[in-house]
């Protein structure tokens, strides 16, 4: 596996196949904060997505920053694969692009709509269509950002998904130029036993932080624990809620914040409400700015992620940079940084297990932990890993 650093760079153009919406609805996320730095190492970046649409208006073709272009198709998903074929032939044809990103995850339409595009490619260029090594110049990458399902199932769904993924991840590895992935540990270790050519290999960390709004704020600590993200089934919320009526009901009336929004948001406040916990847990929903995120960070005294899977969490090192100590299952890049007791602590997944990692790390709350989760954070600044991302991408298209 390789981490790429002082490479000599050049002006790249980008051809994307990403499921991300947010661009085309106008949102600016985390996908649009990389857009903008990674932008300024590209010529041009396009970026193939589904459509989007809201009652009143189809959202159509949008530019930022000068030279990112966002192209939603007209169709669903179902045909976004053939949407990729027409439209990423018509782009590659006018702009030449030197490196396709194809963004991996169930149901697999970017890869699909990555194999057809590479075969029209190759036919127009006189090849044979071989997915193995076509001499267009144009590199391919698998980017593997989660692996649904992965290392704990939520429901069916995500053990459906886990399955498909033991079949179409390695196959799209062996088809394509180059895998990018973005922790060091779990996803690696799993494709290595899915018999994926850790040759392919290339590691760029997705965690970008901006240290000049996620840092540690003098303010008045409001609440004990707190949780940010999208409330879905595999942010396992719910345990987390189960841990607080633990410590309740041992004497210990914490007070819990959840920032974010989602289908489970409902779930969650019925069990709130089923455990007379209306004290105890404080829903404030997504909240307007990262500044108001990193504002609920610095009032908390710990962060908890009771997550399934996951490819980050970028939060938990949001809450870091501001010297939030955090608890953590053992997913995603979290095996790569924490050092258990140092900078931050483990659980398990059951509720018991996090309660009483709640209850150490606040025994041992000091101001040594909190320095060695800015510190660890630090590492992860926003500019410097867009540049490294870049230079990987640069690698790539350099290699013969």
């Amino acid at each position: 596996m390789l981490i790429c650093l002082h490479v000599k760079m050049s002006i790249m153009k980008i051809l994307m196949l990403s499921g991300d919406r947010s661009l085309a609805a106008g949102k600016r996320g985390a996908f649009y904060y990389l857009l903008e730095e990674l932008s300024k190492y590209c010529e041009r970046i396009d970026i193939l997505c589904p459509e989007f649409h809201t009652k009143t208006q189809k959202h159509k073709n949008t530019v930022f920053f000068d030279n990112v272009y966002i192209h939603p198709s007209d169709f669903g998903v179902l045909r976004q694969p053939w949407f990729i074929k027409k439209k990423g032939v018509e782009l590659y044809n006018e702009h030449k692009h030197d490196i396709v990103l194809i963004h991996e995850y169930p149901p697999f339409y970017n890869s699909l709509g990555a194999r057809l595009l590479r075969k029209k490619i190759d036919a127009n260029s006189g090849e044979i269509g071989s997915l193995s090594s076509p001499s267009h110049g144009v590199k391919f990458v698998v980017e593997i950002h989660h692996i649904i399902g992965y290392p704990r199932r939520a429901d069916l769904r995500e053990s459906f998904y886990l399955w498909l993924s033991k079949i179409m991840i390695p196959r799209d590895c062996k088809r394509f130029d180059a895998v990018r992935v973005v922790n060091e540990k779990q996803v690696p270790e799993l494709l290595e036993k899915w018999e994926v050519d850790k040759r392919k290999l290339y590691y760029a960390s997705s965690m970008y932080i901006d240290l000049d709004v996620f840092k540690p704020m003098n303010l008045e600590k409001k609440y004990d624990l707190v949780f940010a993200g999208r409330l879905v089934k595999n942010k396992n919320v719910k345990m987390l809620i189960e841990a607080v009526k633990i410590l309740r009901d041992k004497g210990r009336d914490l007070k819990c914040v959840i920032v974010g929004e989602g289908h489970e948001i409902e779930n969650l406040k019925s069990k709130v409400k089923s455990f007379k916990l209306e004290k105890n847990v404080e829903f404030l929903g997504w909240l307007p700015t990262v500044e108001d995120v990193a504002k609920v960070y610095n009032q908390s005294k710990l962060f908890v992620m009771p997550s399934l899977n996951e490819g980050g969490p970028r939060v938990c090192l949001e809450a870091m940079a501001c010297g939030v100590p955090v608890v953590t299952t053992r997913v995603g890049i979290m095996l790569d940084i924490i050092k258990d007791g140092e900078n931050g602590f483990f659980c398990d997944w059951n509720a018991e297990d996090m309660a009483e990692k709640i209850l150490e790390t606040r025994n041992k709350e000091t101001e040594k932990l909190r320095g060695e989760s800015v510190g660890t954070a630090t590492q992860f600044e926003r500019k410097k890993m867009i540049k490294n991302l870049a230079e990987v991408y640069q690698r790539i298209v350099d290699k013969s």
